[in-house]
């Protein structure tokens, strides 16, 4: 999810705008624009940032895996066991956890 900035809107435009956002956020991202993200400033000085709600939720949990020193050590040892190819291949994996290309697909 790539955020980028729709535009600088100043705290007073901001106010003035603040009810159509929402629309204009969701037809950036129909038009392929990235995720939209409002830069709000006060006397040109960025104080406040207007994201869409998912890409909120997105970033929380993300904070929430960096912070957490057990998930991170998990996520270190998976990247480097990637790299030096220690993995095991998916459909090993779905045997092991007794998931069969049926269940799978059907979404059962």
């Amino acid at each position: 999810m790539l955020a980028r900035d729709l535009k600088t809107l100043s705290m007073v435009e901001a106010r003035e705008r603040l009810t159509q956002l929402p629309e204009e956020f969701e037809q950036a991202v129909r038009e392929g624009e990235g995720v939209p993200v409002a830069k709000i400033t006060r006397r040109n000085k960025p104080v406040l940032a207007i994201l869409p709600w998912e890409l909120y939720e997105s970033m929380m949990e993300t904070l929430e895996v960096l912070s957490d020193d057990e998930q991170m050590l998990s996520l270190r040892q998976a990247f480097q066991e990637e790299a030096k190819s220690q993995g095991k291949p998916w459909k090993i994996v779905k045997k092991e956890l007794g998931w069969d290309e049926s269940r799978v697909s059907s979404g059962s």
